[in-house]
């Protein structure tokens, strides 16, 4: 069983670390994550910028260079950063923009149109929403319109999950993440997700799992094994994911 985790963080406190909301993550570096999944097959993943990293940069790229080239970055930029700094990011592993509309610290949506389309004409990079899908309607018609995105875990909530449905059906992209903090019935969500668009789940480990209610654990990735077929199986622990961040 091969696994791509498309979404982990590393928090090394050599570098900064701003408090957000009130929280300051724990330490999590690459020994770290090496550590707790050395059990799973993990043969690439993706690093994701939280909103307690806020625009820097150093951590990632020196995290990607212990990773390996199996695994990139995906990252948070101010909508005023240079080409030549999204080149230099591209270069180092970054494969990916992402907007933290849960949580802050990122580019706020207003500038989701203009952003998403730069990156993605300069460098191919595809651009990751965290917010609670019960919010998508607001821009559900700037998303249609998006050359590639991904939303992470689920999309939060049960109030969200039909909306976030109409988009996989157009091609969004969906982290199968974060179970220990949802507010749905993630079975149902898997499901649903999986047989309005079989190319959309991308399973992730979440580690390690800031403020979740509940950490990932090995029964998330047993629960997915439960519910799909083989193929299907594939597909969602490693294939979906290998395919949008390696294209």
């Amino acid at each position: 069983m091969r696994i791509f985790d498309a979404h982990f963080h590393i928090i090394d406190f050599d570098f900064s670390i701003i408090e957000n909301q009130g929280y300051l993550p724990p330490s999590y570096v690459v020994e770290d994550y090496q550590r707790e999944t050395a059990d799973l097959n993990v043969l690439g993943g993706a690093i994701v910028s939280g909103s307690f990293q806020g625009f820097d940069q150093a951590y990632l790229v020196k995290a990607l260079k212990q990773m390996g080239p199996t695994f990139c970055g995906v990252t948070q930029l101010p909508f005023t950063v240079t080409d030549e700094e999204i080149l230099h990011l591209n270069k180092n592993g970054v494969k990916a923009l992402r907007f933290n509309i849960k949580r802050g610290g990122s580019e706020d949506l207003s500038k989701l149109d203009y952003f998403a389309r730069r990156v993605y004409d300069l460098v191919g990079w595809h651009s990751e929403l965290y917010i609670d899908a019960k919010e998508l309607p607001e821009i559900t018609s700037t998303i249609e319109k998006l050359p590639a995105i991904s939303i992470d875990h689920l999309g939060l909530s049960e109030e969200g999950l039909p909306h976030l449905l109409k988009l996989v059906d157009k091609g969004v992209h969906v982290k199968a993440t974060g179970f220990g903090r949802v507010e749905l019935d993630v079975k149902d969500a898997l499901k649903s997700i999986y047989e309005t668009n079989p190319d959309a789940l991308m399973f992730g480990t979440d580690l390690p799992s800031t403020r979740a209610k509940r950490p990932f654990e090995y029964g998330d990735i047993e629960l997915i094994q439960q519910l799909f077929d083989e193929q299907a199986i594939g597909k969602i622990l490693y294939t979906n994911a290998f395919k949008w961040y390696f294209k």
